[in-house]
């Protein structure tokens, strides 16, 4: 039961490591489009779909499909990341568990 667990939490370690390199990479694709025309945006608007929408989307509507793909690929990537996050410490709580007993 151990080495299972022990497995599980290499697995999902590495699994989060592919899932940021990955989404690094397609975010960073898009954000070097957004910078090269001079996009600009903050956090609140990163994580408000309403005030990106009223707010930034009307400043920039040649970049509006780039926009809503930059926000889409940062949510994602981080609430993929949560969950592994989540999971590594359940899993980790539970060998801790079975190392004392």
């Amino acid at each position: 039961m151990y080495a299972i667990l022990i497995s599980l939490v290499i697995g999902l370690f590495v699994a989060m490591l592919f899932l940021n390199v990955y989404f690094r990479v397609k975010v960073l694709k898009v954000y070097k489009v957004l910078v090269q025309n001079r996009v600009e945006f903050g956090a609140k608007h990163l994580f408000n779909t309403r005030l990106m929408e009223e707010e930034v989307i009307p400043k920039y509507p040649k970049q509006a499909e780039e926009i809503r793909t930059f926000v889409r690929h940062m949510k994602y990537s981080i609430n993929m990341a949560s969950v592994l996050i989540g999971l590594i410490t359940v899993f980790g709580a539970i060998l801790m568990y079975y190392r004392k007993g």
